[in-house]
């Protein structure tokens, strides 16, 4: 199966976030992420996951398939924003389709708590659970191709590696 993971810089965040790279500034129009929905849903029939951001779920969800879910990665360890009385203390993670697996055991359950990585070189770098947890919401097998269209700092193809190591041994 070919599946897709995308974790683009949030909505108005791009330049002032990922400056120095040369497509940062284009995350911060609106059409930019609905584009990527688009390319998500045309091109990995078979599923994706879309990390976003909680403030922009009103206007991306009407551009989604009507088969997405809305699943939450929960922050334990977060950014305090003095100003702010309500603390964003998660993430949405929309996920379409996915390999179905009837009784599955361990389950996996559409939401995870875990802390943020920190010092891993680029602001919104997952960690290792997260990468995992993404895995298992799709039904990711050894032989299965996952496209992760913002590399950045390699965590979700170690993350292949690795969990691909563990189901084949």
């Amino acid at each position: 199966m070919l599946f897709a993971y995308a974790d683009p810089p949030y909505y108005k965040q791009g330049k002032r976030l990922y400056g120095d790279h040369p497509q940062g500034h284009i995350w911060d129009q609106k059409q930019a992420h609905l584009d990527l929905i688009q390319q998500l849903t045309n091109d990995y029939s078979d599923g994706w996951a879309l990390s976003c951001n909680p403030a922009d779920l009103a206007w991306l969800l009407p551009h989604c398939p009507p088969t997405t879910r809305v699943c939450c990665w929960a922050k334990t360890f977060h950014q305090i924003r003095p100003n702010c009385s309500v603390q964003y203390a998660w993430e949405p993670v929309l996920l379409c389709g996915g390999r179905k697996i009837q009784k599955r055991k361990p389950m996996v359950r559409d939401w995870m708590a875990c802390a943020r990585s920190m010092k891993k070189g680029l602001v919104g770098a997952k960690p290792d659970a997260f990468n995992r947890w993404v895995l298992d919401l799709l039904g990711f097998m050894p032989g299965d191709q996952l496209d992760d269209l913002f590399p950045g700092t390699g965590g979700m193809a170690a993350m292949i590696t690795s969990y691909t190591t563990e189901l084949t041994a």
